[in-house]
């Protein structure tokens, strides 16, 4: 029963868009009102083309109606002159009503091109200002991390990254724990590590981040304490980002080899919970029934 939750989570990790850099996802969150934005006033200015371009076959088709109009007044003698000049006359108006439109249409599309430009201007300043702002936090986070006297017990260095946790310095906390990883991959408090590591990104709802690190501390550490929570939260994960069939495929198994833990507990009114958004969802009039 493990297995295809292996098969998720290796796939996971293996994708670069599913598993983004911390850095990177720091500044993607905060450009997304910009580009919300630009998406905006580019539906605007499609929609002003489209009238644009609408209003052009209408005034070639206004002034062939007026040469035409022109061309045959000779042959018109069953009309009067007034009536002629009336029908002339009309004719001329709509012409000019057409190209004001037009020309209204134009000075928009104009402003939004103009507006885009300078959105877009604004964005790339604003979205350097933030990449030199993280290169500093990033260099300023080197700087600590390189200061700071490791341990020389296991023990010792997982105590170390916790107490930054508990201080609020996530950075410095997920390269200590790195660290320890690289120097003791297969030791048990490996286990301990990776779900901690997990953790720092679970508290940020950075569930891409976490589900990798949980998926360690499943698949290579199954007998370890940490791993009844890894599935737990593995589940929460998956549905935070949409992924409900793989949530609880975690939650089942969860239940199913750790049945008596805590975890299990939890994960029973979990999958409850999502039965029963489901069954509210399935009976739920369709709009305008």
């Amino acid at each position: 029963m493990r297995r295809p939750l292996f098969a998720v989570l290796a796939s996971l990790s293996l994708s670069a868009c599913f598993y983004p850099s911390d850095r990177g996802r720091a500044l993607e969150s905060r450009v997304d009102k910009l580009e919300a934005e630009k998406a905006d006033l580019t539906r605007q200015l499609t929609a002003e083309q489209e009238k644009v371009e609408a209003l052009i076959p209408q005034i070639d088709a206004k002034i062939s109606e007026v040469s035409k109009a022109l061309a045959s007044l000779d042959q018109a003698s069953r009309r009067t002159g007034a009536d002629t000049g009336v029908q002339l006359q009309k004719t001329v108006e709509d012409v000019a009503d057409l190209r004001g439109q037009l020309e209204t249409a134009q000075h928009r599309v104009q402003v939004l091109e103009d507006g885009m430009a300078q959105l877009t201007d604004t964005t790339q300043k604003k979205l350097l200002s933030m990449q030199t702002e993280q290169a500093q936090r990033d260099a300023e986070a080197q700087k600590r991390a390189e200061a700071l006297k490791r341990p020389t017990d296991k023990k010792g260095y997982l105590a170390l990254a916790e107490e930054k946790v508990k201080a609020k310095d996530l950075p410095l906390a997920r390269t200590l724990y790195n660290e320890f990883l690289r120097k003791w991959p297969k030791d048990t408090l490996a286990a301990q590590a990776h779900f901690e590591l997990a953790e720092t990104y679970y508290g940020e709802k950075k569930c891409r981040e976490a589900l990798f690190e949980y998926g360690k501390v499943i698949q290579d550490f199954p007998k370890s304490k940490d791993a009844p929570p890894a599935y737990l939260h593995s589940g929460r994960c998956f549905a935070q980002l949409g992924m409900h069939k793989e949530s609880k495929l975690a939650l089942d198994e969860l239940v199913r080899s750790y049945p008596k833990t805590p975890e299990a507990r939890q994960a029973r009114k979990d999958l409850a919970a999502a039965d029963h958004r489901a069954t509210k969802g399935q009976k739920a009039p369709r709009k305008g029934k």
